[in-house]
């Protein structure tokens, strides 16, 4: 066994104390952000238009919202009934009005796994430090074209019950939140495809109700707008998140855990960090070291780890002191990727565009 595996094998046992999960601190976290969320969310609404107190209660609202979104992540980590009634509220009180029901998110348990990650099947995945910053430009552009599309896919949810073919498709093709689109989610056979069913038949009720009240004129079509603004903003704050949450160097060569691990990043900060990176997400390296670890104990593992490990150690290594150095390297790796194909098509005379995995 090599000096990083035996390493793995000391921070198991290290962070083996923080493995519990805390049922009042996510109760009391969600209840709060989710409070502070809509009660934003509804001065945002009925504010004038750009006026400081709207600016300043859309601010809020989208990074409220953005931690209440977060609880997705937890929430698909769970075994089958852990924390359920705790899942069940999320889901009746954020996943449905949000239009993102936890069960769009079970792609990400392929994000996890070793044959996977940084694959094809790696929805969460693409090479953006192996490919040119233009690519990376691609992969922001996808921000204010997904609320339109999350917004259609769930209006035509009836359609989808039509004939178990399309259904199968819509689940296999068009029901993951993924950044890759080759993605393709493997339907297990325990899958509760009934109350899926019936989640996503009531986010097309939530949806169609949005273009209802506009319509009939309860209120006005500038409503739309704001909404869609607020949407943007909340998955912007997300992608920024994501942009630094690995290396993004794999070209779709399945990977070991421990280069997963190596391929992913841990980030410093404070208070200003973990309103960016809520959920204590910015110890995403050492969350695809142990995913079971419930969020409330990343990051007083994390001290441990950095504590008690070698200093050499594989771990170590994946820490970056603040987001912008971390965004500083991504950048210069899709800097040298695009500097690397341009001297390419040089040679070649040719050009290929770099495809998102092989």
């Amino acid at each position: 066994m090599d000096v990083d595996a035996l390493c793995i094998r000391q921070a198991r046992l290290i962070v083996q104390p923080y493995m519990r999960h805390n049922q009042l601190s996510y109760w009391f976290d969600l209840i709060v952000s989710a409070s502070i969320g809509y009660a934003c969310g509804a001065i945002y609404l009925a504010s004038p238009a750009f006026s400081v107190r709207q600016i300043v209660a859309l601010l809020i609202a989208g990074f409220a919202f953005f931690r209440v979104g977060s609880f997705i992540h937890e929430i698909v980590h769970m075994r089958s009934g852990q924390l359920l009634a705790f899942r069940t509220a999320w889901n009746f009180f954020c996943g449905i009005p949000m239009l993102m029901p936890s069960y769009f998110y079970e792609n990400h348990i392929d994000h996890h796994k070793s044959a996977h990650y940084g694959t094809q099947r790696d929805g969460e995945y693409l090479p953006l430090g192996t490919s040119p910053l233009s690519y990376l430009l691609l992969f922001l552009a996808q921000v204010p074209v997904l609320p339109l599309y999350i917004m259609a896919r769930f209006l035509i949810s009836p359609l989808t019950f039509i004939h178990p073919k399309v259904r199968q498709w819509t689940l296999e093709h068009a029901s993951s939140f993924v950044i890759n689109f080759r993605h393709r989610l493997t339907i297990p056979t325990n899958a509760p495809r009934r109350v899926w069913a019936l989640v996503e038949l009531a986010c097309f009720f939530r949806a169609a109700a949005m273009i209802a009240v506009v319509f009939v004129g309860v209120y006005d079509w500038t409503r739309i707008v704001q909404i869609y603004a607020l949407a943007v903003l909340v998955l912007g704050l997300n992608y920024n998140r994501n942009l630094v949450a690995h290396h993004y160097r794999n070209r779709g060569t399945p990977m070991t855990h421990q280069q997963q691990l190596e391929d992913s990043v841990n980030i410093k900060g404070g208070w200003l960090t973990e309103l960016f990176f809520p959920l204590n997400l910015r110890y995403h390296a050492l969350h695809h070291l142990f995913p079971a670890l419930p969020y409330h104990n990343l990051g007083k593992a994390h001290r441990r780890l950095m504590a008690e490990l070698p200093a050499d150690s594989v771990y170590h290594q994946t820490v970056s002191r603040t987001y912008w150095s971390a965004l500083y390297e991504l950048l210069a790796d899709a800097h040298r990727a695009g500097r690397a194909l341009r001297a390419a098509r040089r040679t070649t005379g040719r050009f290929s565009v770099a495809q998102p995995h092989s």
